[in-house]
């Protein structure tokens, strides 16, 4: 740790104490560091160890972060950027070209009674109903699917997807571009 880091620790550890409005005595007790000790880091007068602020952190019920106020990590969340197409909103949750690709697509409620074209194009396409219910034509086989359902098909076969109801249809898709197919594998028996 850095001087200009440790610097700030007393300032921390005695605006804490304070906080919880016990004595030195008492956090001595909690912590098992002496009152000199803990007076002395108080006031900067002792450069504070690991071994001596993880009892403190412990103590006060604050990440050791807190004490020796380490700098924010970077926001760890991936930003995903939704676009629209079709009256869908698609968010891609790859972002390597190639190969099978995952999308969040989300189908705005059914509007029409049939779909105005079956679509065909190169790939193999999965998918996993997270909420509503999706209309799905395959050929000349139509189905509806529920949440926690799922379905697999070669995309040359003429297709279509749209909301089964009234409320928007949410889809986990897996979409290979040159046939991949999910492959699931499948757990070996247990032996008996």
């Amino acid at each position: 740790m850095t001087d200009d880091v440790l610097a700030g620790v007393g300032p921390r550890l005695r605006a804490l104490r304070r906080a919880r409005a016990i004595s030195l005595a008492a956090l001595a007790a909690e912590t098992g560091l002496t009152t000199s000790t803990l007076s002395r880091l108080e006031t900067g007068k002792l450069r504070p160890t690991l071994e001596q602020l993880l009892p403190l952190a412990r103590a006060h019920g604050v990440p050791l972060d807190d004490l020796v106020a380490a700098p924010p990590t970077g926001d760890p969340r991936i930003h995903l950027k939704p676009v629209r197409r079709s009256g869908l909103t698609v968010v891609p949750l790859t972002r390597r070209p190639g190969g099978v690709q995952a999308y969040k697509v989300i189908y705005p409620p059914a509007g029409r009674a049939y779909p105005a074209e079956l679509r065909t194009h190169d790939g193999y396409e999965w998918f996993y109903v997270l909420n509503g219910r999706i209309r799905f034509v395959l050929g000349d086989h139509e189905y509806e699917l529920g949440q926690g359902e799922a379905a697999e098909f070669d995309t040359r076969i003429p297709h279509w997807l749209g909301s089964a109801g009234t409320q928007p249809a949410e889809l986990l898709t897996l979409f290979g571009p040159q046939g991949e197919r999910a492959h699931l594998t499948p757990h070996p028996p247990e032996a008996s």
